[in-house]
């Protein structure tokens, strides 16, 4: 398997994830890097969003044990929410197998700049807690679970959004949202990683690589938490991704017709 990739190919994934998983700590949106690489290696779409998760899957991991163990969040609070979301992602997970292949390799980089443009525009949540906005049955029954059905869907940004939604809908602080959205974007992760493996659509060597470089961004990101202004790092997030939809995009021949 590592024969069909060169060794700057390998060295691209590595650097992609170690770079998504410091970022994706301190300001979300790592998959904006990681998945446009994944296509950009030469990925089939569908097995290019199943490799995504295997490598995200460690890093969410990595900075949801620091964050439990520095007490930024405790265990009681988030185990319900990570349940609705993991059923949630599930069906997200689901629903992406009936789309088809050849749809997916122009619907992914759409979305990818999409959610790029809003990644960098989206103002930035409140640091003070607020009152919230919605019953916290309704925050874990209908919000946390269909942020974890667009990760299962697609992916990219959810972290941000999972901390969005904490801020504008549940009232929490904004360091208090993100530390909780990494237990939750794991929870997420988990369960469409579990899909992907059993439906075939994980390229491993290219997954347990980037695994490597992801836990290592990850354990650095946590140690410089909200320490980083977010607008420069969606700046640069979305300026690399679409360079690289750019590079997608005359490799598919799409910009010379």
């Amino acid at each position: 398997m590592i024969a069909e990739f060169s060794y700057q190919i390998l060295l691209l994934l590595f650097f992609a994830a170690v770079f998504a998983g410091f970022i994706d700590t301190l300001a979300g949106g790592g998959g904006l890097i990681t998945l446009p690489t994944l296509i950009l290696a030469g990925i089939p779409p569908i097995s290019a969003l199943g490799t995504n998760k295997l490598q995200s899957s460690m890093g969410t991991a990595t900075s949801s044990l620091l964050m439990l163990r520095k007490r930024k969040v405790t265990w009681d609070e988030v185990k319900p929410l990570m349940l609705t979301a993991f059923i949630g992602s599930c069906l997200g997970t689901a629903a992406i197998q009936f789309v088809d292949s050849q749809a997916l390799s122009f619907i992914i980089p759409a979305a990818l700049l999409v959610i790029a443009i809003y990644f960098l525009f989206s103002p930035t949540p409140t640091q003070d807690k607020q009152t919230p906005q919605v019953s916290q049955s309704t925050f874990k029954n209908a919000i946390v679970p269909s942020v974890g059905f667009y990760d299962g869907f697609f992916g990219p940004g959810t972290g941000s959004f999972f901390a969005l939604a904490g801020v504008t809908a549940n009232g929490k602080g904004l360091i208090k949202a993100t530390a909780m959205a990494k237990p939750l974007n794991f929870a997420t992760n988990i369960a469409s990683l579990t899909i992907f493996i059993v439906l075939g659509k994980v390229v491993w060597v290219a997954g347990l690589l980037m695994i490597t470089g992801q836990v290592l961004g990850a354990w650095v990101g946590s140690h410089f938490l909200l320490k980083t202004k977010p607008i420069y790092i969606r700046g640069l997030i979305v300026l690399i991704c679409s360079a690289m939809l750019i590079r997608y995009s005359v490799d598919q021949g799409w910009l010379s017709r």
